[in-house]
């Protein structure tokens, strides 16, 4: 028979689930997560560290189906609606594995520490598991708790700790709202409630981005709004030449200095731009007369591989190239694929795009050093602090959402663009081929937005970076010292109690 205790614990795991996936777009209902986590961490409390690592599995599981239900739409035209299902199902099963070790490790803790320093030691567990599954070629750094805040106060913590400081507060908050609940005491809840307040007072009074410059570098996204479906058709690639250029040239009477158009936008079958002479002399032309440097999402071929990349036309009539290093994984290259080169889907489905292995920061007529990401790297929190430890003064987001359709997977992803723009300190410009497009404050507010399935240009201004303090150290030390404080909670208890 099972105890209500252990029902209730069951019950509060499977609630869990849907509120943290409804903090996030679409719905993003931000204030939801506090009562995931607490749920969640009650959940934990019920049982052995066995039951709590099977519920965090649990409760994990349907949080990432949920989270990651738009993948359908991208995957399902290739592989159909079952095995796209499936897909979804198996990539929550394996990502979950790190809520399981949350709860086995939060139980661990429990018993070596007292209750209020576990709930800490929790937060830093489920916050770490956050960072292994997002992290690496097959990492998938979607639905980060952290992210949900990117439009509530909490963002600030994101300047200091990045978006995983943001997920270690919320873990906190609503670890130890569990641990008041079933203790039935309010005393360490409200002695942390006043710390958190304090902490949150002294990192917005020192926020360097209430303190930038005026944004006065005008510059433009153009959203040209060509499906999918049709972007690989024959014919389509004047279509986006002519209609892009138009698009640009009619933003001249605002004088850009900078001007981003989405990830691959210029389509060529078989071949790169950069095979192209008449249409690389159309583009560098076309930068020239803006006096802008003007950024083309293509294709790139090098030595017989191909590489999604962006090029820069500056107006001086000087072209460079980035290429993307975080490909997308069995989208655009299939991990070990060297390997595995028998296998049906690695020849016929897959992009086969080779990765970039620098990190590029280009100069722009804009006066501001530019660090570009394309699509799926902007979800990546070291790829992107790479770029601004090359120098890069200003973040552009180039990206082709027309693949995730109308689902929640555009809305996510833009997110992501602000919490990258929050993290360090720095503006950010993002252009998507059927939206969102639009402009971000170091603070990580829209100052300009377009909407889904539009054709527009975003024309707005940006400034020089205010920067921040989690710019200068990245997330790595963030990851190392919530370790610590781990090992700091739990082995000194431990050793106590042997004694």
């Amino acid at each position: 028979m099972f105890s209500s205790q252990r029902v209730t614990g069951t019950v509060a795991a499977v609630l869990a689930a849907p509120m943290l996936a409804l903090s996030f777009p679409k719905a993003g209902v931000a204030w939801l997560v506090v009562c995931g986590t607490a749920a969640l961490f009650w959940a934990f409390q019920q049982g052995s560290w066995r039951r709590a690592a099977l519920l965090g599995w649990l409760s994990g599981t349907i949080f990432f189906t949920m989270s990651f239900s738009w993948w359908t739409y991208t995957i399902g035209h290739d592989v159909g609606p079952f095995w796209a299902e499936a897909a979804v199902v198996v990539s929550a099963a394996i990502d979950a594995l790190a809520w399981a070790a949350t709860g086995a490790l939060f139980v661990l803790a429990r018993r070596r520490a007292p209750a209020p320093l576990a709930a800490l030691a929790g937060a830093a567990a489920f916050t770490i598991g956050e960072y292994l599954r997002s992290i690496g070629p097959t990492g998938v750094p979607f639905a980060q708790l952290g992210y949900t805040q990117a439009d509530t106060p909490l963002r600030v913590f994101a300047a200091y700790a990045g978006s995983y400081g943001v997920t270690f507060v919320l873990c906190a908050i609503g670890a130890l709202a569990a641990d008041a609940i079933a203790r039935r005491t309010l005393r360490a809840a409200a002695i942390a409630a006043v710390a958190l307040a304090v902490l949150w007072s002294g990192c917005w009074l020192a926020w360097p981005a209430r303190h930038a410059l005026a944004a006065t570098i005008p510059v433009a996204a153009i959203q040209g709004n060509i499906v999918q479906t049709l972007k690989w058709q024959p014919g389509s690639l004047q279509l986006a030449v002519n209609r892009y250029r138009a698009m640009t040239l009619a933003t001249a009477s605002t004088h850009p200095r900078l001007v981003v158009w989405p990830e691959t936008v210029v389509a060529i079958r078989g071949e790169g731009l950069n095979q192209d002479d008449a249409l690389e002399r159309e583009f560098s032309t076309l930068a020239s007369s803006l006096r802008a440097t003007l950024v083309v999402g293509s294709i790139e071929v090098r030595d017989g591989d191909a590489y999604n990349a962006l090029f820069f036309f500056q107006p001086g009539g000087t072209r460079s190239v980035y290429e993307k290093r975080q490909l997308a994984p069995f989208a655009e290259d299939f991990p070990g694929r060297r390997y595995l080169f028998w296998l049906p889907y690695v020849g016929s489905l897959n992009g086969g795009f080779t990765a970039g292995t620098q990190d590029g920061v280009y100069p722009t007529a804009a006066g501001l050093r530019v660090g570009p990401l394309i699509c799926w790297e902007s979800a990546f929190a070291d790829r992107t602090h790479a770029q601004i430890a090359r120098g890069a003064q200003l973040l552009v987001v180039s990206t082709d959402d027309a693949w995730f359709g109308k689902t929640s997977g555009p809305y996510q992803h833009a997110q992501i663009s602000q919490m990258r723009a929050l993290e360090n300190g720095t503006w950010l410009v993002r252009a998507g081929a059927t939206g969102i497009s639009g402009i971000i404050a170091p603070d990580g507010s829209w100052t300009r937005r377009s909407r889904m399935d539009t054709q527009t240009a975003i024309v707005g201004f940006v400034g020089p970076p205010p920067g921040s303090f989690f710019a200068r150290i990245g997330p790595g030390p963030v990851i190392a010292f919530l370790a610590l404080l781990y090992v700091a909670i739990v082995l000194p208890a431990w050793r106590s109690k042997r004694r």
